[in-house]
């Protein structure tokens, strides 16, 4: 099927995209938060960026316990919302992550809530691990939340229908090789408007992620499975987080 080069540009920059996951809220983001800042031991001086930050839940966070954070989002209208949050050490930036961003300055990053995959070709996945790469310090770590391709596989649901304040998002999903594929159909009855998205993600399994990483001087130093940090287990886990470290050769 034809989808736009870069749907994710209309999509993540859609009020509807935040109506429709309006469950992943602050208090999701705090729970993980406190279970993952707590296992890797982040020292009260580290420097953050979470990248594709969107509304900048994760990085507000972050930016709680102390941390400097830096949150970047391709979305400007997501990054127009998250600036009210500001403060001197939390900052927003509209950013393309498959360009780099600054060099050797944070002690982690972290990539939340699968916002990663969305690109047409390998070279622009690749580009987005050098950008991560290249803006972490010497034994930097970079932390990737992302879905579990066996799991999905297994527990696709075709066929659903949500109605939210009026708006109804009737969502049908499928596979095939390369991707995961799902058709966002809106219906507002507040302005009489209908529209659709397809969201469309790469299936990139761990073996893969480590040979992207380590072109880069990232190596994986532990998966987990799900968010209270559950051993990763490919047939069963929910989600494949990933710790990786910058080791410079």
């Amino acid at each position: 099927m034809q989808l736009a080069q870069n749907w994710f540009r209309d999509w993540f920059n859609s009020p509807y995209y935040h109506q429709l996951y309006h469950y992943r809220d602050d208090n999701e983001a705090n729970k993980f938060l406190n279970i993952l800042i707590s296992h890797l031991q982040a020292p009260q001086n580290a420097i953050m960026l979470d990248v594709a930050c969107g509304r900048g839940r994760h990085a507000k966070a972050l930016a709680a316990k102390g941390f400097d954070v830096t949150g970047i989002d391709i979305a400007p209208d997501s990054i127009a919302f998250a600036k009210q949050f500001e403060s001197d050490h939390l900052h927003f930036y509209v950013h393309d992550m498959r360009l780099p961003f600054w060099i050797n300055y944070y002690d982690y990053a972290f990539n939340f809530f699968t916002s990663f995959g969305y690109f047409r070709t390998e070279r622009e996945h690749l580009n987005a691990i050098r950008t991560i790469a290249g803006a972490l310090k010497e034994n930097g770590v970079f932390v990737l939340d992302y879905i579990n391709v066996d799991h999905v596989e297994k527990h696709l649901v075709p066929e659903s229908k949500i109605e939210i304040d009026g708006v109804v998002f009737n969502i049908k999903r499928w596979f095939d090789e390369v991707h995961f594929y799902k058709r966002i159909m809106i219906e507002d009855s507040n302005i009489n408007e209908h529209c659709e998205y397809t969201e469309r993600i790469a299936k990139i399994l761990p073996e893969n992620f480590s040979v992207m990483f380590e072109k880069y001087g990232l190596h994986i130093q532990e998966m987990f499975g799900d968010y209270d940090l559950h051993e990763f287990d490919k047939k069963n886990s929910p989600r494949l987080i990933m710790v990786a470290k910058k080791m410079i050769d």
